[in-house]
């Protein structure tokens, strides 16, 4: 599929999800939630690949990076997230997730050598600016003296989280696993994973027969499980971690632009300089480099992206 394709669909999809997972609050724990959507979203995905004759089978040491994949990234993240914004805003989370594309530029660096992108960098800090703009009120309504102190940190410690996933999903497809098997076995470890914990820390196990809830658990494994996480780690073994993170930028913009028809939201005009801060370091990430050759030094410099 084409690059761009799975860009859009990676950014529409996620920045729509934002609303489904309102309509998953109430009866259900939102841990306990995030095992079914997992645990549904690994079913769709084997019966998917078995029924196109897709090779299941792997050794254990495969097994067991499909399972630091599952558990970094469809799991701890996830469960450490929704305990933050028990003491942060939305708004808060969406910013500090954010800087999930400078972490991968940063770990990329560690763990694989890849060479650190001035286009990226630079894009992922008017990007970061940009939302902290949209967000503004509450990025000054924070007081470090108080409990979101603690829900700033685990949101850092989440996104951290994330970014590991991230990497375990490079390493796997760097050494020839599919995207398809590793997120079903992954997602089926994740989910296990997060019912593990949910009965560890006490939460009941129960269901919500509501039509919103229904429909909204259904569109968060189908779409925002099985198509979207597809699309983005499929975008990240061909642009690179640094670059594909950066869709996690937009997500926010596309939710809020969705409220503006779905919940009467209003862009404040600085709500609007920032997204138009986030669309430019948008571009800026994902543009060919011969478009920004000024970036580059006169002599000697190596190639930056």
């Amino acid at each position: 599929m084409n690059t761009a394709v799975l860009y859009l669909a990676t950014v529409l999809i996620w920045g729509s999800t934002w609303y489904a997972i309102t309509l998953q609050l109430g009866v259900v724990d939102p841990v306990v939630s995030v095992a079914y959507r997992f645990a549904i979203a690994a079913v769709i995905l084997m019966a998917w690949c078995a029924g196109r004759g897709k090779p299941m089978r792997y050794g254990m040491r495969d097994h067991m990076w499909m399972a630091g994949q599952g558990m970094f990234l469809f799991c701890a993240n996830y469960a450490v997230f929704y305990i933050a914004t028990g003491y942060v805003t939305s708004g808060l989370v969406s910013v500090v997730f954010s800087t999930i594309a400078a972490w991968n530029i940063v770990f990329g660096l560690i763990f694989f050598g890849t060479p650190v992108s001035a286009r990226a960098s630079i894009g992922a800090v008017l990007g970061i600016f940009g939302l902290s703009l949209i967000f503004l009120p509450e990025v000054k309504a924070l007081d470090l003296h108080d409990e979101a102190a603690l829900g700033l940190a685990l949101c850092v410690i989440a996104t951290i989280l994330a970014s590991f996933g991230n990497m375990a999903s490079a390493r796997n497809q760097k050494n020839g696993l599919p995207v398809l098997q590793t997120n079903a076995f992954g997602m089926a470890y994740g989910a296990a994973f997060t019912a593990i914990f949910s009965a560890a820390t006490g939460r009941d196990f129960i269901w919500d027969t509501s039509f919103d809830y229904l429909w909204s658990m259904l569109y968060l494994a189908m779409f925002g499980s099985v198509l979207a996480f597809g699309a983005y780690l499929t975008l990240l073994g061909r642009i690179g971690a640094g670059r594909a993170a950066y869709a996690a930028v937009l997500f926010p913009v596309v939710a809020l632009s969705l409220s503006v028809v779905l919940e009467d939201y209003t862009f404040t005009p600085l709500a609007l300089v920032g997204a138009a801060l986030v669309l430019g370091g948008n571009i800026l990430v994902l543009a060919k480099a011969r478009h920004f050759s000024w970036l580059k030094r006169k002599k000697g410099a190596a190639t930056l992206s």
